[in-house]
């Protein structure tokens, strides 16, 4: 605690050093955001000491962790306590700060919600260039619920407080394979009461797949697919149909605890293989240390800055392509809507679903608490037809979910108008607070950063 007192001046003092008008951003190494802009040069604070997690109390199942510690660091100093983190987002260089601000979600969250609904206490950064620790029950409450889905508008965490759960060595998967995304829907809520994790992903309109996961003790086969195995592809190859699940049934698949919350970041899902790297002799070459998010996260950076890939589209003929990557929340009896929305209008495969219920209110992101809603991901890039727009997919995406009654995360492109942008996120709760906690305007509007891209 020493060290994050010592963290905390020095960055206050840089914070108050930065001249009026000028930009604040944060200095950071990692970037998940998919909201590309041009590189700002002027240098941004320096955040590099709030990078580690300052203790775990493993009787009262809690952690103490600085606001820039990665998930990856965090389950390593936890699971060896036999202890993680209620949710942990599926890409290893995601910060608990940036999960907290910017929303994040995993296979835990039908039974526990979002990242930030197990924290305890937030020590915040303000706009106003102020250090407060807000909690659910202090003078600083209505920041505390309406931090979630800033994206650092209203200040940057530095330290958090997080309930732990106990964990097993081991997750027994089932893989289980609907024909109809309305049979998919029907089991989400009799199965996912049932279990500890509970996904699912989508490779066609008659082929949906839940993947529930239970805690165990002991395995008789443990998978690994960090190498040559390809975590998604199993799916395909390792399945049930529900008529064949029991509760008591052999699972179809099992992974050591640590492997199962990183199943995902080895390939990025399944982007990894717009860069090559699912074939197998491309992936018998590619460093097993390089077979992560952050690395093919920076290729697409470079390929943005560089117009690589479209370069060679043009010089192939092939038609310009629009990126659509978001993750979108729907209540679950609109998910077969939206699904069938989806493959009609976008027709990009796989697609990921992860059910969750949000435990409480929180304004900004307003999910209705105790309702089961599904996230679907998707990541990738679709063809522009000539004459239309070139966000025509992602507008069409953000109509659909807003007639569905659902929400779209922040973290990628949004091209809402001003009026419905805060109509979803509940602008007069958010200029409460930006009054409060950041009077003189020194960081970004949430409309102006994540829209505008500013």
């Amino acid at each position: 605690m020493t060290g994050h007192q010592t963290a905390v001046e020095r960055l206050l003092a840089s914070y108050r050093a930065i001249p009026e008008g000028a930009p604040v951003r944060l200095a950071k190494r990692t970037s998940n955001l998919f909201r590309f802009r041009d590189e700002i040069q002027a240098p941004g604070l320096d955040v590099s000491g709030f990078d580690k997690v300052l203790s775990v109390d493993p009787e009262a199942r809690v952690a103490d962790v600085q606001g820039m510690t990665t998930y990856e660091d965090l389950v390593d100093a936890t699971l060896p306590y036999g202890l993680m983190p209620f949710v942990v987002p599926q890409l290893k260089t995601i910060t608990l700060g940036g999960a907290v601000t910017g929303l994040g979600i995993e296979s835990s969250s039908y039974r526990n919600g979002l990242p930030h609904e197990s924290v305890l206490e937030m020590e915040i950064l303000t706009g106003a260039g102020e250090v407060v620790t807000a909690t659910p029950d202090n003078e600083h409450r209505d920041l505390f619920y309406g931090f979630p889905n800033s994206y650092g508008t209203l200040g940057y965490a530095l330290r958090l407080k997080i309930k732990l759960q106990p964990v097993k060595p081991y997750v027994a998967l089932w893989h289980v394979r609907f024909s109809s995304a309305q049979e998919c829907v029907e089991a989400i809520d009799e199965l996912g009461a049932e279990v500890d994790f509970i996904d699912g992903t989508v490779f066609g309109g008659d082929e949906l797949y839940l993947t529930l996961g239970r805690f165990a003790d002991t395995a008789e086969r443990v998978s690994d697919y960090t190498g040559q195995g390809i975590y998604y592809r199993s799916i395909r190859d390792r399945f049930v149909t529900p008529r064949w699940l029991r509760p008591d049934g052999p699972p179809t698949d099992a992974l050591t605890t640590h492997d199962y919350l990183w199943r995902w970041d080895t390939d990025w899902f399944w982007c990894s293989r717009a860069f090559g790297a699912q074939h197998p002799l491309v992936r018998r070459a590619w460093p097993a240390s390089k077979k992560r998010s952050d690395v093919y996260r920076r290729l697409v950076a470079l390929d943005k800055r560089l117009q690589t890939s479209a370069r060679v589209d043009r010089w192939l003929g092939r038609p310009p392509r629009e990126d659509v990557i978001q993750d979108v929340e729907v209540p679950v009896e609109r998910l077969p809507e939206f699904l069938e929305f989806f493959h009609r209008e976008i027709g990009m495969s796989p697609v990921w679903l992860c059910p969750l219920r949000a435990q409480d209110k929180w304004p900004l992101y307003p999910l209705e608490p105790g309702r089961t809603y599904v996230n679907v991901g998707f990541w990738g890039t679709v063809p522009q037809k000539p004459g239309r727009l070139p966000e025509h997919h992602n507008r069409l995406i953000e109509r659909e979910v807003a007639r569905l009654d659902g929400h779209k995360s922040l973290y990628s492109t949004a091209f809402y108008t001003r009026e419905d942008f805060w109509r979803h996120y509940d602008g007069a709760t958010y200029r409460t607070l930006k009054e409060e906690y950041d009077p003189e305007r020194r960081l970004l509007d949430l409309y102006d950063k994540t829209v505008r891209g500013r």
